[in-house]
């Protein structure tokens, strides 16, 4: 099958986060399944550019990756060579999946899509939730739902949501009228996780992910006043939230217990995630939460609110607890790990093994590829 993937950005941009760690890994996991996977994208990284070839395709792990400039409104990704692009190849591909929404690149290939009668598949990535878009840039997303995100999704042949979580808080928003949808998780790159991941001789528990008002990481810094739990908290901070979070601690007289430990990558991401006693996603809302599954692959149970998407995976896998995001429920969830160790091992043996055996990346693509070809053979 050929399949074109259509992205505002892709990696190596790790500063937006999962979706760029996700989208690669499904198309990587696509091609070691024998299909032909192409992505559209631009070069947007941050204030600056990727340092990436643009125009032509670019290797990664067998996805040809084609990137775009985006000379001006870079904060919609414009891209008029992206558009011209997708223009003259749009018609050689089975299926288009496009990744976002309120943003350019997917109305402008979805009305492409439609223009050649290729069915499209459209994934929100967790930008649907009534009350992260009331909370912020309200009027400005519901102005864009109207005029452009509403035929996007009506229009698509079927959603992807991450999660139940996440499509059940899509159905709350209104002007939205939602095609059939399905289900399929994050998975993971087995390849990248250590083989042998070693604990820290000195206990923490860890935050690991962006660090913004959405993530909830000040209900955690609340939930260790009064215990002995020292929290490390990894992340980008692209919204100066930092010095918020510091303040507070400073303010609840838990400073010592409360480290800013930077963005991290690569090895030292693993290191950080197999060295804690427990991983703590204190989210009010996440359409999955990568985090949840790199922390079971390397054996660390975990603690996720309720508004947490992947914290299903995490029931199903008997693998953290699952809790309210109020400050005494997330102390008595992460308490419950930290004071027992032997549970807390037990708990991250058991998402370790579920992760082995459901959420490969080849394996979620194994599933994503039979909702293609549902789509292609009704067409």
């Amino acid at each position: 099958m050929r399949i074109l993937h259509v992205v505002p950005t892709y990696w190596p941009a790790i500063r937006y986060g999962g979706p760029i760690y996700s989208v690669h890994g499904l198309c990587k996991g696509l091609v070691q399944l024998g299909h032909q996977v192409h992505v559209g994208t631009t070069s947007v990284d941050g204030p600056g550019d990727s340092d990436v070839p643009h125009g032509i395709p670019v290797d990664r792990d067998g996805v040809q990756v084609h990137y775009f400039r985006s000379p001006a409104l870079r904060r919609l990704y414009w891209s008029p060579g992206l558009q011209r692009w997708l223009g003259t190849v749009m018609g050689g591909y089975d299926v288009v999946h496009l990744h976002s929404v309120f943003l350019w690149p997917t109305s402008m290939a979805a009305r492409l899509a439609v223009a050649r009668s290729i069915p499209y598949v459209l994934s929100p990535r967790g930008t649907l939730v009534p009350e992260l878009i009331l909370r912020k840039s309200a009027l400005p997303k519901l102005a864009w739902i109207a005029a452009f995100e509403a035929r996007t999704l009506a229009r698509a042949s079927c959603v992807h949501w991450t999660s139940e979580h996440e499509r059940r808080a899509a159905e709350r928003l209104p002007l939205l009228r939602l095609p059939e949808g399905f289900v399929v998780p994050n998975g993971i790159d087995l390849d990248e996780v250590p083989g042998d991941p070693q604990p820290s001789d000195a206990p923490y528990a860890v935050y690991l992910g962006r660090i913004n008002w959405e993530k909830g990481i000040d209900r955690a810094i609340r939930a260790v006043r009064g215990t002995p739990i020292r929290l490390r908290i990894y992340g980008n901070d692209r919204e100066n939230h930092v010095a918020y979070l510091q303040a507070l601690a400073d303010e609840l007289g838990v400073a010592s217990q409360v480290a800013f430990m930077g963005p991290v990558s690569g090895d030292a991401k693993w290191r950080a995630l197999a060295g804690a006693r427990l991983t703590v996603l204190p989210s009010l809302s996440e359409n999955f939460g990568n985090v949840v599954v790199e922390s079971m692959a390397v054996g660390v149970p975990v603690v996720a609110t309720e508004g947490v998407g992947a914290a299903t995976v995490l029931r199903a896998a008997e693998a953290g607890r699952v809790c309210p995001g109020d400050e005494a429920a997330l102390r008595s969830a992460m308490l419950d790990l930290w004071d027992q160790p032997q549970l807390a091992r037990s708990l991250g043996d058991a998402g370790r093994d579920y992760v082995h055996q459901y959420l490969s990346w080849k394996a979620v693509a194994r599933t994503m590829a039979a909702h293609y070809d549902l789509l292609v053979g009704s067409c």
